[in-house]
């Protein structure tokens, strides 16, 4: 029987790749609007339910910063970690928060999904670490970059899912007290 492995908010950390002003000014605005709006909803519940986050920039002197509505949500003391390296491990700091967070999962949303996305997953799966990507709060210049770089995540061992998925996963069941919460911002969003 194959395993299914769920996300735990107690195990795991959301990371938020690159999602800068810059770089989204590639994308449709309809596909813009809805990655936006799938990451801002994983920030309101993992800010719910205490699960930490890691945000990375990819040269932010030249892409400018984090896009200031998912900027906004970022917990205090979330400092977005600037990089030159596709991979988020190539920020200073970045390991050294990832260890220290404790997580043993790591959620993966951002962009771009064939570049920064892809290498970041490829570096920080290890045994003993599960990665989940949420394939709507991802995004790729094209759409068929995003599809091949699935494809590939999905073949090395991460886990695709969902934001909805996700954030059902984390709450584990109707009678945590935070449930109302979270379904009044599923709610609002959809």
């Amino acid at each position: 029987m194959a395993d299914l492995p769920l996300s735990k908010a107690r195990d795991s950390l959301l990371l938020l790749v690159d999602l800068q002003e810059r770089l989204l000014t590639r994308f449709p605005a309809q596909e813009r609007q809805a990655l936006l709006d799938a990451c801002a909803l994983l920030l309101e519940v993992a800010a719910v339910l205490e699960v930490p986050v890691l945000c990375t920039e990819q040269y932010p002197r030249g892409l400018g910063p984090t896009v200031p509505a998912l900027a906004r949500l970022l917990p205090e003391g979330c400092e977005p970690l600037a990089k030159r390296g596709f991979a988020c491990t190539a920020a200073a700091g970045f390991r050294q928060r990832l260890e220290a967070s404790g997580a043993s999962q790591i959620v993966l949303c951002g962009m771009e999904a064939h570049v920064c996305v892809l290498q970041s997953a490829a570096r920080l799966l290890r045994p003993g670490r599960r990665l989940f990507l949420v394939e709507d709060a991802v995004g790729a210049s094209q759409k068929r970059f995003k599809d091949n770089a699935i494809k590939r995540m999905r073949r090395a061992g991460v886990i695709v899912t969902n934001t909805e998925s996700l954030i059902f996963e984390w709450l584990e069941g109707a009678d945590d007290p935070r449930f109302r919460r979270i379904s009044a911002l599923l709610k609002a969003r959809s």
